[in-house]
């Protein structure tokens, strides 16, 4: 021991190991020379535990002539791996009493036995300042004789590594710690039942070889940005987030074909398939490979980041169904709505939402699931995967001009087949950009075609395609109406008195980094239960446009005669917010009245059936 300097290891380097006699063993090496080594590790190792004996025994002797005569029962027992803090507690013990534990006290001695009790105390520094020299001067023979394991296993071909340990100072294993236990104070637990959150960064990875993101709309910097947003507002500390996964390739083709699963959700199966079912993979003008002119592939990346999409969506949409968490929004690309059972196309591969409401049915028997998409173009894939289930509506807001916006379905009178007739909406919005929609005419759209129909249909759970590309921001090309981020904040309010709540929102479009922002940012507000903004007064008193209430008025055509809570909105269709809310209060009011006069003709009637008629007087 004397040999070994204090110099040649700092301190701050012992702590990267564990207490003594705590390593475990390599495995066995393969050659003689590491034998022998091994050989003295395990006497070093019996050295070692030897000296932990004697250590403790002096503590304990230390400890005794730290105890008072008059607590004959309280040992304070110091060991080498405790704290500094409790060692410099210890060491001030006669110094002040506030440095002492709760309910020791400092017993008043006569004045001529201080300096034999300042002596004692001095005596008890000095031992416990040379035990704790003795442990480091152990612990770094034990670096050192690891250290030269080491070197030895690695010359028999051997790689042998070390894990991290805790600190030396940080041990619980010391006897002092049953005296004065180390309480560690953890913050309070988060409470689960929560808004729920899901994103992953391997997400971004899905991009365009060309690695010019400016010219392609769906890019990583996205979800990053609206990830960043929530952070930086504080959104993301008051919600749960969880871990995303990649979804299985069975859970993949609960809504898309075996071979469109086994082409675009692995890599080395591709080349196995039959040619006549091969993508035709065309090269963009930017350099890149796409599967159309906008959707660009990967064939690193595109794959698990699509997988990957659709299972976070998945485990958050299954954490709000089973009651884990409140609701939900999942930040999540490349999205999901166009993707058809074998056909990738706008932006899209596989059908996030469509797959989770799938699985929802299979595996939680979910009844009655509701689909709202509002992305500005109408969800194709969706609509095809669930055109004659009666168990799921699906209702979507959405561009539409006659067929002439992509992807050119979602004409109103595509209602469904079979079973699944009258529960396929489509509030097909037709009339091009003059004027374009805005937060009026989507708000009477909610009014009188989207909640009516949601409140009859009375689900189990919600789920919302949530594209943001209907927000003002957008060039006519990707969008083109004016909405505000705000609005999608009273929207998701609306939606969150459905189902006892338990909706998840899925990001689908959207493409302007500002717009999306917002809009995740009302939307997520709006689900933690925050006060939103009030809508503002121009808006309150905006009569829809021509070209919207002529859209609305077609859809109710349409669909009443599946829908009896449409008939009361076609009266009302081309009122402002304000005058509907006026002429609603004017009903309720009528209601009442009316209820109360036919309580009070009721309580007439039994009255009057109740008084005794008069006898007359006998002639």
């Amino acid at each position: 021991l004397g040999g070994v300097s204090l110099q040649s290891h700092p301190i701050h380097k012992l702590r990267q190991h564990r207490p003594l006699g705590r390593t475990q063993s390599a495995p066995l090496p393969q050659n003689a020379q590491a034998l022998q080594q091994l050989v003295v590790q395990q006497q070093h190792q019996q050295f070692l535990e030897k000296h932990k004996q004697q250590f403790q025994q002096q503590q304990l002797h230390i400890s005794k002539m730290m105890a008072k005569p008059n607590e004959p029962g309280r040992q304070h027992e110091s060991h080498p791996e405790e704290t500094e803090e409790e060692l410099r507690e210890h060491q001030g013990l006669g110094d002040s009493t506030e440095s002492l534990p709760h309910g020791v006290t400092i017993k008043q001695e006569p004045p001529d036995e201080q300096d034999e009790e300042f002596q004692q105390r001095e005596r008890q520094a000095e031992e416990e300042l040379l035990f704790r020299q003795q442990a480091l001067l152990l612990e770094q023979q034990r670096i050192h004789q690891l250290r030269n394991y080491q070197a030895s296993m690695e010359a028999a071909g051997l790689s042998v590594t070390f894990p991290g340990h805790r600190p030396l100072s940080r041990a619980q294993s010391s006897p002092a710690s049953a005296t004065f236990p180390i309480v560690v104070q953890e913050p309070p637990a988060k409470p689960r039942f929560t808004t729920g959150l899901v994103y992953d960064t391997l997400m971004q990875k899905h991009q365009c070889m060309c690695g010019n993101s400016n010219i392609h709309p769906e890019h990583a910097g996205r979800i990053q940005s609206i990830w960043s947003r929530l952070q930086e507002t504080g959104l993301r500390g008051q919600c749960e987030c969880i871990r995303g996964r990649k979804a299985t390739l069975e859970e993949l083709q609960t809504v898309h074909s075996e071979a469109h699963v086994l082409l675009y959700g692995t890599n080395p199966l591709r080349q196995k398939l039959d040619s006549s079912v091969t993508p035709m993979f065309v090269r963009l003008p930017c350099g890149g490979i796409g599967v159309d002119s906008d959707t660009i592939w990967n064939e690193v990346h595109s794959s698990s980041a699509a997988r990957l999409a659709v299972g976070s969506v998945v485990d958050l949409v299954f954490k709000v169904a089973s009651g884990e968490l409140r609701n939900g929004f999942a930040v999540v690309r490349p999205p999901g709505h166009h993707a058809e059972e074998s056909t990738p196309m706008g932006f899209c591969y596989f059908n996030s939402v469509a797959i989770a409401a799938k699985l929802l049915q299979q595996r939680l028997n979910v009844s009655k699931i509701l689909i709202v998409d509002w992305d500005v173009h109408h969800g194709n894939g969706t609509q095809q995967a669930f055109y004659s289930d009666p168990n799921v509506l699906y209702l979507s807001l959405h561009r539409y001009d006659d067929g002439n916006f992509f992807p050119g379905s979602g004409a109103p009178e595509e209602v469904g087949i079979g079973p699944g007739v009258g529960f396929n909406v489509n509030m097909a919005f037709t009339g091009g950009l003059e004027p374009p929609m805005g937060d009026a005419d989507y708000l009477a759209a909610f009014r009188t075609v989207v909640m009516p129909i949601a409140n009859e249909f009375a689900p189990d759970v919600v789920l919302v395609s949530s594209g943001f590309d209907a927000v003002d921001g957008h060039a006519p090309p990707l969008g083109g109406y004016k909405l505000t981020a705000k609005c999608f904040g009273y929207l998701t309010k609306q939606l969150m008195g459905l189902a006892g709540g338990r909706l998840v929102l899925a990001l689908e479009g959207g493409h302007d980094l500002t717009a999306i922002c917002d809009a995740s940012e009302a939307c997520v507000s709006a689900l933690l239960g925050n006060e939103l903004d009030p809508i503002p007064d121009d808006v309150l008193q905006q009569r829809p446009n021509a070209n919207a209430i002529h859209s609305m008025e077609k859809v109710l055509e349409v669909q009443s005669k599946y829908w009896r809570s449409l008939q009361r909105s076609a009266s009302t269709l081309g009122y402002s917010l304000l005058e509907a809310q006026r002429c609603e209060t004017e009903e309720a009011e009528t209601v009442t009245a009316m209820a109360s006069l036919s309580v009070a003709n009721k309580h007439m009637g039994k009255r009057t059936e109740e008084e005794p008629m008069e006898e007359e007087p006998p002639l």
